[in-house]
């Protein structure tokens, strides 16, 4: 398995394991608290941790990681997307002690980054014919998906966050 995958994995096992053990004390797993266990361990595993890793792999090993992605070594904007990445691994591991409105500027800043990168790639596909698998491969793949899959599951959050809070606001106005 191509390493890009690992930490988009790690954030789905860490989910799934959070939500065995709450099953497993019987707790109830409302829509809103599933889907906030997935959105909270993508944020911290996938963006942030995955992209602390993009950080060190840009910065530290950027020859190594120009030859994966099929750039000339000594591109002077891959410290760029060091510190890019740099700073959406640190916002999306603070996603775990900060909430609410944070998450949204996490996940749509991320998205942002992402989505524009699988544009240059395949841009770099076709007007070069970069088919380096650090162009083409895993990585465009999850430029496109994870995104994708993040802003859902924003979007459903404060969807079933929003319907959660209508009930709660109906049931006290019928005990009133």
């Amino acid at each position: 398995m191509d390493t890009a995958y690992t930490w988009f994995v790690l954030g789905i096992i860490v989910a799934l394991i959070v939500l065995a053990i709450q099953f497993y004390l019987k707790r109830f797993l409302a829509a809103k608290y599933v889907v906030k266990i997935f959105l909270l361990s993508l944020l911290v595993f996938t963006v942030g941790f995955g992209s602390i890793m993009g950080f060190i792999g840009h910065a530290f090993f950027a020859d190594k990681v120009a030859a994966y992605i099929g750039w000339a070594s000594g591109n002077p904007f891959q410290l760029e997307v060091a510190f890019a990445n740099l700073a959406f691994g640190i916002m999306g591991i603070l996603c775990f002690w900060i909430r609410g409105n944070f998450w949204a500027a996490t996940v749509i800043g991320f998205s942002v980054f992402s989505l524009g990168a699988a544009y240059g790639h395949i841009m770099n596909m076709f007007y070069t014919g970069n088919s380096a698998p650090g162009n083409v491969g895993a990585v465009l793949i999850l430029d496109i998906f994870v995104p994708l899959l993040l802003l859902l599951l924003l979007l459903t959050y404060n969807f079933v966050q929003k319907k959660a809070l209508k009930s709660a606001i109906k049931s006290l106005e019928r005990s009133l």
